[in-house]
Parts: structure tokens; sequence; C-alpha cells
């Protein structure tokens, strides 16, 4: 099986798009966008999912891995269903950031980069999201983004993903 097989129809589709953003010699300007489309269908971008990535590219995939490896929105090891990604960067640090990303960790049981016994959550420490007066932000899978997470904010989401679960 090749590498490039792990991609589905779409994903490959996908990914074409993004491709012929950029001149045609150019094709790794894509791999920030191959990288997000390729974990939203497998979950996280594994060893192999890599070598897909670099394959659709024609590039070295020590390449792709160093980008996969450097941004914090690829996860290069399983993750829950429900990635929260919350932010404890300065800004929302002093409007209780910290604090909610606390709250999380105790209503959870679990602590940054840990996933729960159910495969439901993994909690993550963010970098800034650059929504600052909106402190605290949290993200939810990379996608969505919770403003102003007091507790009571956090127990409604948490309780809205269960029921997705």
């Amino acid at each position: 099986m090749s590498a490039v097989s792990l991609l589905s129809a779409e994903a490959r589709a996908r990914i074409d798009r993004e491709v012929r953003k950029y001149p045609a010699d150019q094709k790794q300007s894509a791999v920030m966008a191959a990288l997000a489309i390729a974990q939203d269908e497998h979950g996280w971008v594994s060893p192999e999912v890599i070598e897909a990535v670099a394959a659709v590219l024609e590039m070295p995939p020590i390449a792709v891995h160093e980008v996969a490896t450097f941004y914090n929105m690829y996860d290069t090891r399983p993750v829950g269903k429900f990635k929260l990604a919350i932010c404890t960067c300065l800004p929302c640090a002093l409007r209780d950031g910290a604090k909610a990303g606390e709250y999380l960790k105790e209503r959870l049981g679990i602590t940054y980069g840990e996933t729960t016994g159910d495969g439901l959550f993994t909690l993550k420490e963010s970098e800034c999201q650059g929504a600052c007066g909106d402190a605290p932000v949290l993200l939810v899978n990379n996608k969505r983004m919770c403003s102003f997470m007091d507790n009571a904010k956090l127990d409604a989401l948490i309780d809205e993903l269960k029921a997705k679960g």
C-alpha cells in the first residue's frame, strides 16, 4: 500500500485544490493546509500520514514532519474526539485563562497533554489565539473558538460536547 493511499479521494481533492493556489513549482506551499486536511481525516498526523502528505506534495518527509512538529495545531500523537486548547498566554492569563485551565483539569480529571479515559477530551495549553479581548479563549478541534470562558461556560461546553460524543 502506498503512503498516498492513506488519504481518501475527498482529502486528495481538497489538497489538490489547495495546491492549485500556488505556482506549479511551489506545491510545498500547501503543506500547512494539507496537514490540516489529513488531520481532519485521521484525527492526528501519524508518521504514515506525514509520509502521505510528503508524497502528495513531492517533499521530503522530514520537511513535512518539521512543519507538523513546529505548529501546535497539529497533533503528532492521538488525541481525544474533542481537543480543547485553552490560551494561557499573558493577556488571557490576566483575564482568568490559567484559572479556566485549572478548572478544566479538575472537571475532566486530566492535565495538559492528556486524554480522558473515555477518549472524548484532550486538554492542551495553547499559544495566543489572537482574541485577547475575548479572554479567556478556548479552541475546540482547531475550528471553533469560544470566548469569555468562565466556569459556567466551560461546564456548558463540556456537557454539549459529551452529548455529541
